[in-house]
Protein backbone atom coordinates (compact mmCIF):
# COMPACT_ATOMS: atom_id res chain seq x y z
CA UNK A 1 0.00 0.00 0.00
CA UNK A 2 2.86 2.37 0.89
CA UNK A 3 4.54 1.61 -2.44
CA UNK A 4 1.31 2.31 -4.32
CA UNK A 5 0.95 5.65 -2.57
CA UNK A 6 4.56 6.52 -3.39
CA UNK A 7 4.05 5.69 -7.07
CA UNK A 8 0.93 7.85 -7.17
CA UNK A 9 2.84 10.77 -5.64
CA UNK A 10 5.72 10.40 -8.10
CA UNK A 11 3.29 10.31 -11.02
CA UNK A 12 1.47 13.39 -9.78
CA UNK A 13 4.76 15.25 -9.35
CA UNK A 14 5.83 14.37 -12.91
CA UNK A 15 2.50 15.54 -14.33
CA UNK A 16 2.81 18.80 -12.41
CA UNK A 17 6.29 19.42 -13.83
CA UNK A 18 5.03 18.82 -17.37
CA UNK A 19 2.23 21.31 -16.84
CA UNK A 20 4.67 23.88 -15.49
CA UNK A 21 7.04 23.40 -18.45
CA UNK A 22 4.16 23.68 -20.91
CA UNK A 23 3.12 26.90 -19.21
CA UNK A 24 6.57 28.48 -19.72
CA UNK A 25 5.39 30.57 -22.66
CA UNK A 26 5.85 34.19 -23.75
CA UNK A 27 3.76 36.65 -25.72
CA UNK A 28 5.47 37.26 -29.08
CA UNK A 29 4.76 39.09 -32.35
CA UNK A 30 3.27 37.30 -35.37
CA UNK A 31 2.78 38.90 -38.79
CA UNK A 32 -0.75 39.09 -40.18
CA UNK A 33 0.42 40.34 -43.61
CA UNK A 34 3.50 40.11 -45.82
CA UNK A 35 6.23 42.71 -45.18
CA UNK A 36 8.63 43.64 -47.98
CA UNK A 37 12.34 44.13 -47.45
CA UNK A 38 12.93 47.62 -46.09
CA UNK A 39 9.45 47.97 -44.60
CA UNK A 40 8.49 48.11 -40.92
CA UNK A 41 5.74 46.58 -38.84
CA UNK A 42 2.60 48.53 -37.98
CA UNK A 43 -0.32 47.92 -35.64
CA UNK A 44 -2.24 46.72 -38.68
CA UNK A 45 0.07 43.87 -39.73
CA UNK A 46 0.89 42.18 -36.42
CA UNK A 47 -0.87 40.27 -33.65
CA UNK A 48 0.02 38.67 -30.34
CA UNK A 49 0.74 34.94 -30.15
CA UNK A 50 1.96 32.68 -27.34
CA UNK A 51 5.18 30.74 -28.04
CA UNK A 52 7.38 28.34 -26.08
CA UNK A 53 10.07 30.35 -24.31
CA UNK A 54 12.61 27.51 -24.21
CA UNK A 55 12.65 26.91 -27.98
CA UNK A 56 15.98 28.73 -28.35
CA UNK A 57 14.62 31.24 -30.86
CA UNK A 58 15.16 34.96 -30.26
CA UNK A 59 11.47 35.86 -30.35
CA UNK A 60 10.60 39.55 -30.13
CA UNK A 61 8.28 40.05 -27.16
CA UNK A 62 4.92 41.70 -27.77
CA UNK A 63 5.90 44.38 -25.26
CA UNK A 64 8.81 45.40 -27.58
CA UNK A 65 6.66 46.08 -30.65
CA UNK A 66 6.99 49.89 -30.42
CA UNK A 67 10.78 49.60 -30.64
CA UNK A 68 10.51 47.13 -33.51
CA UNK A 69 8.49 49.68 -35.52
CA UNK A 70 11.66 51.78 -35.76
CA UNK A 71 13.52 48.98 -37.57
CA UNK A 72 13.17 47.59 -41.09
CA UNK A 73 12.93 44.05 -42.46
CA UNK A 74 16.17 42.69 -43.93
CA UNK A 75 14.23 40.60 -46.47
CA UNK A 76 10.64 39.87 -47.43
CA UNK A 77 8.72 38.33 -44.51
CA UNK A 78 5.49 36.42 -44.96
CA UNK A 79 2.12 36.33 -43.20
CA UNK A 80 2.11 33.92 -40.24
CA UNK A 81 5.81 34.39 -39.42
CA UNK A 82 6.63 34.70 -35.72
CA UNK A 83 9.15 37.53 -35.55
CA UNK A 84 12.70 36.97 -34.28
CA UNK A 85 15.22 39.74 -33.74
CA UNK A 86 17.55 38.70 -36.56
CA UNK A 87 14.87 39.50 -39.16
CA UNK A 88 15.15 43.27 -38.63
CA UNK A 89 17.93 45.89 -38.72
CA UNK A 90 18.35 49.59 -38.06
CA UNK A 91 17.02 51.73 -40.90
CA UNK A 92 20.27 53.65 -41.10
CA UNK A 93 22.43 50.53 -41.20
CA UNK A 94 23.78 48.77 -44.26
CA UNK A 95 24.15 45.01 -44.40
CA UNK A 96 27.73 43.85 -44.86
CA UNK A 97 28.53 43.10 -48.49
CA UNK A 98 25.82 45.43 -49.76
CA UNK A 99 25.96 48.88 -51.38
CA UNK A 100 23.45 51.44 -52.60
CA UNK A 101 23.53 52.67 -56.19
CA UNK A 102 21.52 55.46 -57.74
CA UNK A 103 20.11 55.07 -61.25
CA UNK A 104 18.00 57.32 -63.44
CA UNK A 105 15.37 55.40 -65.37
CA UNK A 106 13.54 56.56 -68.46
CA UNK A 107 9.92 55.86 -69.23
CA UNK A 108 9.68 52.19 -70.19
CA UNK A 109 12.72 51.18 -68.14
CA UNK A 110 10.74 50.59 -64.94
CA UNK A 111 7.31 49.18 -64.03
CA UNK A 112 4.53 51.50 -63.00
CA UNK A 113 4.06 51.69 -59.25
CA UNK A 114 7.69 50.91 -58.42
CA UNK A 115 8.11 51.53 -54.70
CA UNK A 116 10.59 51.19 -51.85
CA UNK A 117 11.00 47.63 -50.63
CA UNK A 118 10.30 46.10 -54.05
CA UNK A 119 12.53 43.26 -55.23
CA UNK A 120 13.74 43.80 -58.79
CA UNK A 121 16.09 42.31 -61.36
CA UNK A 122 18.31 44.78 -63.21
CA UNK A 123 19.07 44.43 -66.92
CA UNK A 124 21.34 46.29 -69.29
CA UNK A 125 19.47 47.58 -72.32
CA UNK A 126 20.33 49.80 -75.26
CA UNK A 127 21.73 49.76 -78.77
CA UNK A 128 24.37 47.03 -79.11
CA UNK A 129 25.30 47.92 -82.66
CA UNK A 130 27.63 50.80 -81.84
CA UNK A 131 30.84 50.20 -83.81
CA UNK A 132 33.18 52.86 -82.45
CA UNK A 133 33.19 51.49 -78.92
CA UNK A 134 33.27 47.80 -79.78
CA UNK A 135 36.72 47.17 -78.28
CA UNK A 136 35.81 48.99 -75.14
CA UNK A 137 32.58 47.08 -74.76
CA UNK A 138 34.35 43.80 -75.36
CA UNK A 139 36.89 44.56 -72.67
CA UNK A 140 34.49 45.64 -69.96
CA UNK A 141 30.92 44.86 -70.86
CA UNK A 142 30.47 41.16 -71.48
CA UNK A 143 27.61 41.29 -69.03
CA UNK A 144 26.02 44.03 -71.12
CA UNK A 145 26.53 42.53 -74.58
CA UNK A 146 26.31 38.77 -74.01
CA UNK A 147 24.45 38.57 -70.72
CA UNK A 148 21.99 41.43 -70.27
CA UNK A 149 21.22 40.48 -66.65
CA UNK A 150 23.25 42.78 -64.41
CA UNK A 151 21.74 42.07 -60.98
CA UNK A 152 19.63 39.01 -60.25
CA UNK A 153 18.00 40.54 -57.18
CA UNK A 154 18.15 44.12 -55.89
CA UNK A 155 16.02 45.95 -53.35
CA UNK A 156 14.52 49.34 -54.12
CA UNK A 157 15.43 51.72 -51.30
CA UNK A 158 13.59 54.66 -52.86
CA UNK A 159 11.85 55.50 -56.09
CA UNK A 160 11.47 59.27 -56.13
CA UNK A 161 9.04 61.22 -58.21
CA UNK A 162 10.39 63.12 -61.18
CA UNK A 163 11.13 66.78 -60.63
CA UNK A 164 10.06 69.49 -63.08
CA UNK A 165 13.25 71.50 -62.90
CA UNK A 166 14.83 70.30 -66.12
CA UNK A 167 14.24 68.66 -69.47
CA UNK A 168 15.42 65.38 -67.95
CA UNK A 169 12.63 65.55 -65.39
CA UNK A 170 10.82 62.63 -67.07
CA UNK A 171 13.48 60.30 -65.64
CA UNK A 172 12.73 58.46 -62.42
CA UNK A 173 15.54 58.53 -59.82
CA UNK A 174 15.80 55.14 -58.11
CA UNK A 175 18.16 53.99 -55.35
CA UNK A 176 18.96 50.28 -55.30
CA UNK A 177 20.68 48.08 -52.72
CA UNK A 178 22.83 45.44 -54.42
CA UNK A 179 25.77 43.15 -53.70
CA UNK A 180 29.06 45.04 -53.82
CA UNK A 181 30.27 42.73 -56.61
CA UNK A 182 27.47 44.03 -58.85
CA UNK A 183 28.35 47.71 -58.37
CA UNK A 184 30.96 48.19 -61.17
CA UNK A 185 28.80 46.78 -63.99
CA UNK A 186 25.67 48.49 -62.66
CA UNK A 187 27.25 51.93 -62.36
CA UNK A 188 28.79 51.63 -65.83
CA UNK A 189 25.41 50.80 -67.36
CA UNK A 190 23.67 53.48 -65.30
CA UNK A 191 26.07 56.17 -66.48
CA UNK A 192 25.20 55.25 -70.07
CA UNK A 193 21.47 55.30 -69.34
CA UNK A 194 21.21 51.61 -70.22
CA UNK A 195 19.55 50.25 -67.08
CA UNK A 196 16.06 48.75 -66.81
CA UNK A 197 14.43 47.09 -63.80
CA UNK A 198 11.65 44.51 -63.59
CA UNK A 199 9.69 43.26 -60.60
CA UNK A 200 10.48 39.66 -59.61
CA UNK A 201 8.82 37.10 -57.30
CA UNK A 202 9.24 37.93 -53.62
CA UNK A 203 7.27 41.19 -53.60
Amino acid sequence: AALAVLLILVGALGATMLVLRAGDRVEAIQLTADIKAGESITDGNIKSVMVNDDSGANFVAWSQREGLKKLQAKSTLYKGTVVVGEMFADKSGMEEGKATVGVSLKEGQYPKGLDSGDNVAVYRVGNKSGGGSGDQDGASGSAGADNSLLVERAVVESAGTSSSDSIASTNLPVTLTVDVDDVPALTQAASAGEVAVVLIPGN
